[in-house]
């Protein structure tokens, strides 16, 4: 991974002309979608862990999903419900907490940051 914007664009284009050839289309869907990929540094670095992965969200349902499966006909509606919010009820107690919890005020706030660092000078900022 990249340290800084800058970084990661050089590798994106470098990725690009590699495999162009080989994959036309998925380069230009690539191509296409390069700020939304490149989106997390513009949050504090201590976040990008969070922001990169998708495996909290994979891992909680996962749960969810094989004991639903076991239990193919849970009865109501309400019986269901009640057991897969107290599956999640139980799957958080190992959750991790996010990194960086501190830093979320600033990001409400729209405080900018460039290559995961706080960008001093707010003088473009918009009003969120």
């Amino acid at each position: 991974m990249a340290e800084t914007r800058d970084g990661a664009n050089k590798a994106f284009d470098s990725t690009l002309k590699r495999f162009q050839d080989k994959y036309p289309k998925a380069m230009e869907n690539l191509e296409k979608d390069r700020d939304e990929l490149l989106a997390f540094y513009d949050f504090p670095a201590i976040h990008w862990i969070h922001l990169r992965t998708t495996n909290p969200i994979e891992s909680t349902f996962a749960t969810v999903r094989l004991r639903t499966k076991q239990s193919r006909s849970c009865g109501s509606r309400d019986t269901t419900l009640s057991m897969v919010f107290k599956l999640l009820q139980s799957a958080q107690k190992r959750w991790k907490r996010i990194k960086g919890f501190d830093q979320l005020k600033l990001v409400v706030d729209n405080v900018q940051f460039r290559d995961g660092e706080r960008v001093d000078d707010q003088t473009g900022r918009d009003a969120a």
